[in-house]
């Protein structure tokens, strides 16, 4: 798309790597720059996890409703274990549960809402890192990755480490609100949790006051990325997802470059979205 194309200095001027994927949902890709190229996944890496948690209970081998004890040392992937920073995580709510239980259901809407890494690693343990991997396979060149949890710095030390496509997080949404991802009732209370993210940076302000999406972003110091189903009233629904691994991205900051980039390239998308296919 022309509209797309004239972005790309923006890009350019982040440096390092720039990856996008726009469609509608289970339609061919309108424009896509750098879907393949692998990213560090930040906390989109929790779609996966979430899809891998209500698979699971689809298949009657887990129970959401099941309370689960919160706690804050895991095992690493490399064997030995590892404790979390609460003053790493983005939610307080799940870290004052610690010593306590909390419903699997709820853990799983903090990871999406409030990105909460404590409540990931506690979903991830009840899921296994092969149930998770396996919410990617979704086409036969996926190249995504879950294979540690947050903060598991000895396995990243050790080479494991997690990866992830803007064209695979764009199959992974496509594929939960075509209801293909796990069963309808289930795709539809994925759906309904991703709706409710609290964290509306990037593409939510590139948007009109109001236009209903489901986001899920993610960043680290040199890393934002942010994936989402925008629901427009007046044309079908279309899923955008950009990746960006540069310096230009700064942890915990609403106001860099990349979010403001990422905003821009939300609204030209909004402004084109009767002429998508």
């Amino acid at each position: 798309m022309e509209d797309l194309t004239k972005l790309e200095p923006l890009w350019d001027e982040l440096g390092g790597e720039v990856s996008i994927w726009l469609g509608r949902p289970g339609s061919r890709v309108v424009y896509e720059r750098d879907a393949d190229r692998g990213h560090y996944p930040a906390s989109t890496m929790k779609i996966g996890v979430m899809a891998a948690a209500y698979r699971l209970a689809d298949a009657g081998r887990l129970d959401l409703d099941a309370e689960i004890p919160v706690h804050s040392e895991f095992t690493s992937a490399v064997g030995g274990t590892f404790s979390m920073d609460r003053g790493y995580d983005s939610d307080s709510h799940v870290w004052d549960r610690v010593g306590q239980t909390a419903p699997l259901r709820w853990l799983i809407r903090r990871m999406i809402v409030r990105s909460s890494n404590l409540a990931t690693n506690l979903v991830l343990e009840q899921t296994g890192y092969s149930a998770a991997q396996e919410a990617y396979r979704l086409g036969d060149d996926t190249r995504s990755i879950t294979r540690r949890g947050i903060e598991d710095y000895a396995a990243r030390d050790a080479g494991v480490d997690n990866e992830v496509t803007a064209r695979d997080l764009a199959r992974q949404l496509s594929a939960i609100e075509l209801g293909e991802m796990a069963s309808a009732e289930a795709c539809a209370e994925m759906l309904d949790v991703l709706k409710a993210q609290e964290l509306n940076e990037d593409f939510a302000r590139g948007l009109p006051d109001g236009v209903p999406l489901a986001l899920k972003n993610g960043w680290i110091e040199g890393i934002r990325h942010s994936a989402a189903i925008v629901y427009p009233e007046d044309a079908p629904s279309y899923v955008l997802v950009a990746c960006a691994s540069t310096p230009k991205a700064h942890s915990d900051s609403g106001d860099d470059d990349v979010c403001r980039g990422f905003a821009q390239l939300s609204r030209v998308v909004w402004e084109a979205r009767h002429r998508l296919g």
